[in-house]
């Protein structure tokens, strides 16, 4: 079994950050109750050199805040795109991007919600329960307008529902109970400093 998948395609190598990374700026991560966080964004209709200039931005954004996973509105583009560096169940990487992602319906009579703990980089420092298929399929494009589909178990499988509830303009604060979603906000007011401290502290350490 190949240990690392890039867009959906097994690998033999890979290094440890994107390419995409070494090219991008870092750019500023927006948070929950910004308005572009919390609208469904438009659709990408212009593929070139900007775009590709905004997957190189939004992969070193990524890693510099430890994330597995990044959308465009995350950074404040109004564009249905993320990227993502995550791993599954199995421990096998999974690495690329996906523009205009739309989730396959799944049957609910064959369908298992799994309940983990998530957390989002747009809720800095908060991580709750939050209940998620075992198993998606997303079908999207890559970055010059290819038809690609994605399919994800366990925990890649969180990442990318997750990453498709930001372009569909929701953040899993949505998915949670009234008191759950305080108990989540109450983590920020407490760790959020810390957190960006760590982000500030990883941009200096590789210079970005």
């Amino acid at each position: 079994m190949p240990r690392v998948f890039v867009q959906g395609k097994p690998q033999d190598h890979y290094p440890r950050h994107a390419p995409e990374a070494r090219r991008g700026s870092v750019r500023r991560i927006t948070e929950t109750g910004e308005e572009v966080l919390h609208r469904p964004c438009r659709d990408v209709t212009e593929f070139g050199p900007d775009l590709a200039a905004l997957i190189d931005d939004m992969f070193l954004t990524m890693y510099i805040a430890d994330g597995a996973g990044l959308a465009a509105n995350q950074v404040g583009v109004d564009l249905r795109l993320f990227v993502y560096d995550c791993p599954d169940d199995d421990g096998v990487r999974h690495v690329g991007h996906l523009v205009n992602p739309v989730l396959e319906a799944s049957d609910p009579a064959g369908r298992r919600l799994l309940e983990d703990s998530e957390g989002c980089l747009s809720v800095p420092g908060a991580v709750m329960d939050v209940p998620r298929p075992d198993r998606v399929v997303v079908h999207g494009q890559d970055k010059d307008g290819n038809p690609l589909t994605i399919e994800g178990t366990g925990y890649f499988a969180r990442c990318l529902a997750h990453e498709t509830d930001h372009v569909n303009g929701h953040v899993y604060l949505d998915r949670l109970s009234t008191r759950e979603r305080k108990e989540a906000l109450r983590q920020v007011a407490a760790r959020r400093e810390d957190v960006h401290a760590r982000r500030a502290a990883n941009i200096e350490a590789i210079g970005a």
